[in-house]
């Protein structure tokens, strides 16, 4: 099984992908769409045109993971395209987007102070 460390960034592709891609195209989608390296560790997700379907993509150290998730009913509330290719997202975020809830609607609370991670 692959781990989330306290070092592994969440990407989410912004734009749709074909969810008949695999290890090869999500790995280029990763590389020349998104910009990143698909072996840095760092998990990369993807959601077709309905958003309906969600694959994730990983690098463990000795493979890649490719793994997917189908909704019965509903749809994954996923952020808006802009100009940005991608944006990134904290665990917590992750375990409420694959579970039904809404990110816009989330927010800390005033006394929760979180501090940038060090570059």
């Amino acid at each position: 099984m692959f781990g989330l460390g306290l070092a592994t960034k969440i990407y989410i592709a912004l734009d749709a992908v074909d969810m008949r891609k695999g290890f090869e195209g999500l790995y280029g989608m990763v590389r020349d769409h998104l910009g990143h390296d698909p072996l840095s560790g760092h998990l990369f997700l993807f959601t077709n045109r309905t958003r309906t379907r969600l694959k994730a993509l990983v690098w463990d150290g000795s493979g890649l993971w490719v793994c997917s998730k189908r909704l019965e009913r509903g749809r994954f509330n996923w952020p808006q395209a802009g100009e940005q290719r991608s944006v990134t997202m904290r665990p917590e975020e992750l375990a409420m987007l694959v579970n039904g809830l809404d990110l816009s609607q989330a927010r800390p609370r005033k006394n929760w102070l979180r501090r940038a991670p060090a570059a």
